[in-house]
């Protein structure tokens, strides 16, 4: 079994990518011990608070508002686990594995940073729980992205003390059952160690960091797709020449435009009309790297932005052992999330919105120069007619999931926490957003495959011919109307499984090693 050690406060995406990605026990998650001396230096502050009855927020005191509340010593205990069952208020549909899979992996990586006074046998247990697929059943509704992803991450932590269920290899099952079934005793949590479990944007970040993966997946397919398509209406390369987006300086921009011209090299179909008497075309081909280009920008900068969360010390207060104090901030506060899940919001509509309208192009005979709707014989057959207005309802989607979670906030515990980033359910739509816009990549790609097979004898550069073949490998040419469903989804699938990954990687930030900005 591999081992991937999580160093805390330095793991990078692409390892992020790889614990969301894998199967339950692969790779199995180690804690770097360097940071042990830490976390034991800040279990010894919380013990020496508790033992001179220093007063300190979260370790002998009610919450939120009830912070001024003293607790006595004896009842500690009862205060931790008090707190993860009142607080054990999700609803909704549960969440995917990959997703819990992945917070137990972002808290444990959170908890180790040492300033937050949760034993290290506490931390092992999430990776044991990560490790094992012992999976707490986590309902996605019930967050506001401050403070801290609350209810989720109780449901989280209610599973560590045999309280709640679990997901074990798809089946539901008591905490205590699964547990017993382990080999592992219910945690007893010790003074400041609910508090610490329980606040935090792991939830939030979590999904907003799978919904980056996916769009990471699509924005590599859509980059394909797109040149696939211009291929097949014999669109121009000229738009994608170097001088032109150097008088721009949008990084993006001129990124995607080299890897435009590398997938087109040695294309036979764009030598055959070279000297063709269109002028221009329609901004969705001519304009691929302006739009695609500042959908980069947008991934670079909330992978950016999820890379420095992911590494973050989210709970409160904060324990600083070398100087003996106990500071209470804000770092609950998800704030960086909602933006960045955001931006992903845009991203993705967008990059749905511009394949709509090639895959529109491409089934316009006027526009293409194709056989209507892409098909031998239009009239008796209608073709791609009607995949186009799947990919149109699923773009229109998009645009009404695309509003920003960020810009709502409704006050809650007793107006104590009087500011929220909504970060959350931000987060969760884009997976939704994501599926939409799968789907209309793996339209685009049928028609485009469909496009360039008119063309033939002639043929595409290599690259592009090595999509076609991915693409029919999968899906056979459409030659007569047939049940079309499974060749949708099937398309889809490819591109959600990254199967064209491979021709952008270097342009996509969780799949460059160490990504950590």
């Amino acid at each position: 079994m591999v081992d991937l050690l999580l160093q805390p406060g330095k793991v990078g995406l692409s390892d992020w990518r790889r614990v969301a990605r894998s199967a339950a026990g692969e790779p199995n998650l180690r804690l770097d011990p360097v940071a042990r001396p830490g976390v034991e230096a800040a279990v010894a502050l919380v013990a020496q608070i508790v033992a001179e009855n220093r007063v300190a927020y979260g370790i002998n005191t009610g919450f939120g508002k009830l912070a001024q509340t003293a607790i006595p010593t004896k009842k500690l205990a009862e205060l931790q686990r008090n707190l993860v069952l009142s607080h054990a208020v999700g609803t909704g549909p549960l969440l995917a594995d990959d997703a819990v899979r992945l917070i137990l992996a972002l808290k444990a990586a959170s908890l180790a940073r040492g300033h937050s006074g949760v034993r290290w046998l506490v931390i092992e247990r999430l990776l044991d729980f990560a490790n094992r697929g012992i999976l707490p059943c986590i309902p996605a509704q019930g967050s506001v992205g401050a403070s801290g992803d609350l209810a989720p991450l109780a449901h989280m932590t209610a599973a560590l003390i045999g309280v709640g269920e679990v997901r074990v290899n798809g089946r539901l099952m008591p905490a205590s059952q699964a547990l017993a079934a382990a080999g592992l005793e219910p945690l007893e949590l010790a003074p400041k160690e609910g508090l610490a479990l329980l606040n935090g944007t792991q939830v939030s970040a979590a999904l907003a960091m799978l919904g980056l993966f996916a769009a990471e997946d699509t924005f590599a397919a859509a980059l394909v797709a797109g040149m696939l398509s211009l291929e097949a209406a014999k669109g121009s390369d000229a738009p994608f020449d170097p001088r032109i987006h150097v008088l721009r300086g949008q990084p993006g921009q001129s990124d995607t435009a080299a890897l435009y011209r590398s997938l087109l090299q040695g294309s036979r179909i764009r030598e055959s009309h070279l000297d063709c008497s269109r002028v221009q075309d329609p901004y969705s081909l001519r304009c691929q790297p302006q739009v695609m280009g500042a959908v980069l920008d947008l991934l670079r900068q909330a992978a950016a932005m999820l890379a420095r969360e992911a590494n973050a010390v989210t709970d409160n207060p904060l324990l600083f052992a070398d100087s003996g104090e106990v500071i209470s901030g804000g770092n609950f506060h998800a704030e960086p999330v909602a933006f960045a899940a955001d931006i992903l919001a845009l991203a993705l509509a967008e990059t749905g919105a511009i394949a709509e309208r090639r895959i529109a192009l491409l089934t316009d005979p006027v526009l293409s120069g194709l056989p209507a709707f892409l098909v031998a014989e239009p009239g008796l057959n209608s073709g791609f007619m009607i995949a186009h207005v799947t990919a149109a309802a699923l773009a229109s989607e998009n645009k009404q999931l695309a509003h920003p979670a960020s810009v709502d906030s409704l006050p809650t515990s007793a107006n104590q926490e009087d500011h929220v980033s909504m970060a959350t359910h931000g987060a969760r739509r884009l997976l939704a957003m994501a599926q939409n816009t799968s789907t209309i990549i793996g339209i685009e790609l049928l028609a485009a495959a469909q496009g360039i097979e008119f063309h033939r004898p002639l043929h595409s550069s290599a690259p592009l011919e090595a999509v076609h073949g991915l693409i029919r490998a999968a899906v056979p040419a459409y030659e007569r109307d047939r049940f079309f469903a499974p060749d949708i989804a099937a398309a889809g699938h490819l591109v959600r499984a990254g199967a064209f990954n491979r021709w952008s990687s270097e342009l996509v930030p969780s799949m460059q090693d160490g990504y950590s900005q």
